[in-house]
């Protein structure tokens, strides 16, 4: 964390607020006049800025307006005399976090420098850029699509909307998009509309004056004005409340907004992408999204493909998030077997990439060993063959999200649909299998993979063709795999009583 900076010809007022802050473990540095500071900033910046409005070398005010041009989100705390009423106003009009009026209270001047720190500390984490943008994996012809798309938009300024199941990785997308930018160089603010109460969300935005509501001890500026002249990322755009979204229409047409409490209009210069889970076109026939705000944001629609339709990017993307792993705690990365890296294959992702990315964790800190076979993954999702488990360990609900755009896939119902698991004893046949392969092993027996892999394969096409009532072909549907398949494993295994038609 940076120093706060004092700036003040008064010798004793600068050695009583050094002294007060060194208490509370806070850092200063401290000028005896304007000048100095303004030097010292061409090359530092103060974490807050103290400073009285007279003195020798320049005025605190137009201190004030110098670090407001170079550095907008910088708090500045004014001292003033009870004599200066004008010149608060005109600190408070040129942008001051708060005044301190001579004589001041120690304790109250503490407290005060102490919610500007907390200001700075925020604005320094909604604007500081990653050092590094996540990588977005993918070699699949779905993710080919949106990296072609993502490269054709490199040069443009155009809305863009992303839309894809949650965990499909959308903000790393609207990151990519403005890295790509010529807004490069500028902030990317991101923000999620549904995280944030609705009462909160106004302000968070567009920012509020000094007493526009109960608790405003101070203008704060919204995430419009931290994102000038850079990208704004609205994700969950389509849980944004109605009477926000006429707002958010206002500065997407003309470009002008209001803080709350605010007369004075702003100018915004900002990019904007949104993101959402949901169908907004049946939002919008439902009377839940506005129409007009529909079509400012559709300019440009790219759509995230969920994990099912990409499995070919699964192994990389699992090697990817162990390595990462195991550079956050300073080991080796785990290595997937062969029969490990096609279980998860195999699987349905619900939570997509992050949920993948969460189960390598678990891998990296729970998993035995450096290589991690099947049964090293968690317990449920062997069991159970889904991730949905991994949740709610204890629970016998799992929840299927289905989404409007996925057109032509199967789901149970047009809404989420939850489909209760009856508590079969699944560990039944898993155990079973285990005390077979440790029996065959002991044994001396060889080709042990091979022999309970056609017993394996031998009982499911069984148990299809019983299903199908000897219909092959309806049974290598069942199964996922191909008619000619089916044949030949029927052929091989020597099962009987399969039929063409």
């Amino acid at each position: 964390m940076k120093p706060i900076w004092i700036v003040d010809d008064d010798e004793s007022i600068r050695w009583v607020l050094e002294k007060a802050l060194a208490r509370e473990n806070l850092a200063t540095r401290s000028f005896s006049n304007a000048r100095d500071a303004n030097e010292a900033l061409r090359h530092d910046t103060p974490q807050v800025l103290v400073s009285d409005i007279r003195m020798p070398g320049g005025s605190g005010l137009e201190l004030l307006q110098t670090v407001k041009t170079k550095h907008p989100g910088l708090p500045v705390i004014i001292i003033t005399a009870f004599s200066d009423l004008d010149s608060a106003v005109a600190a408070f009009q040129g942008g001051a976090f708060e005044y301190l009026a001579k004589p001041f209270d120690l304790e109250k001047a503490v407290e005060l420098i102490r919610r500007a720190l907390d200001e700075s500390l925020r604005e320094a984490s909604v604007e500081q850029a990653p050092a590094e943008t996540p990588e977005i994996l993918g070699q699949a012809p779905a993710m080919q699509d949106v990296f072609r798309a993502i490269g054709r938009l490199s040069q443009s300024n155009v809305t863009v909307l992303i839309t894809g199941e949650s965990g499909t990785g959308k903000e790393l997308v609207a990151r990519a998009l403005h890295k790509h930018s010529p807004r490069a160089s500028q902030p990317f603010i991101a923000l999620n509309t549904a995280a944030i109460p609705k009462d909160l969300l106004e302000s968070e935005l567009f920012g509020h004056e000094r007493g526009a509501f109960t608790g405003a001890q101070a203008s704060r500026r919204g995430r419009f004005e931290q994102a000038e002249n850079g990208t704004l990322f609205l994700d969950e755009i389509g849980d944004m409340p109605f009477d926000l979204q006429t707002r958010l229409l206002r500065v997407l047409s003309d470009g002008h907004f209001y803080r709350v409490g605010g007369h004075q209009p702003m100018k915004a210069n900002v990019r904007v992408i949104a993101a959402t889970h949901q169908n907004l076109e049946q939002r919008v026939r439902e009377g839940l999204f506005r129409e007009d705000l529909y079509h400012r944001l559709n300019v440009i629609r790219l759509r995230l493909p969920s994990l099912r339709e990409r499995r070919e990017d699964i192994p990389i993307l699992t090697r990817y998030f162990l390595t990462q792993s195991a550079k956050q705690l300073g080991g080796d990365p785990k290595r997937m077997t062969d029969g490990a890296m096609q279980f998860l294959t195999g699987l349905d992702l619900p939570g997509n990439v992050r949920q993948l990315e969460n189960l390598c964790n678990w891998i990296t800190v729970m998993a035995p060993g450096q290589s991690v076979e099947v049964k090293d993954l968690p317990r449920d999702l062997i069991d159970g063959g889904s991730f949905a488990a991994i949740a709610t360990p204890q629970s016998n609900v799992v929840t299927t999200p289905t989404s409007p755009e996925l057109s032509g896939q199967a789901s149970v119902t047009n809404a989420t649909s939850v489909a209760i698991v009856a508590p079969v004893e699944r560990e039944t046949w898993v155990g079973l299998l285990e005390a077979e392969a440790a029996r065959m092993l002991a044994a001396g027996q060889p080709e042990v993979m091979d022999a309970l892999g056609r017993l394996f394969e031998s009982a499911l096409i069984k148990t299809a063709l019983k299903h199908t009532h000897g219909r092959k072909n309806d049974a290598a549907i069942r199964l996922g795999i191909g008619r000619n398949t089916i044949t030949r494993k029927i052929q091989e295994l020597g099962i009987d009583g399969a039929k063409d038609e």
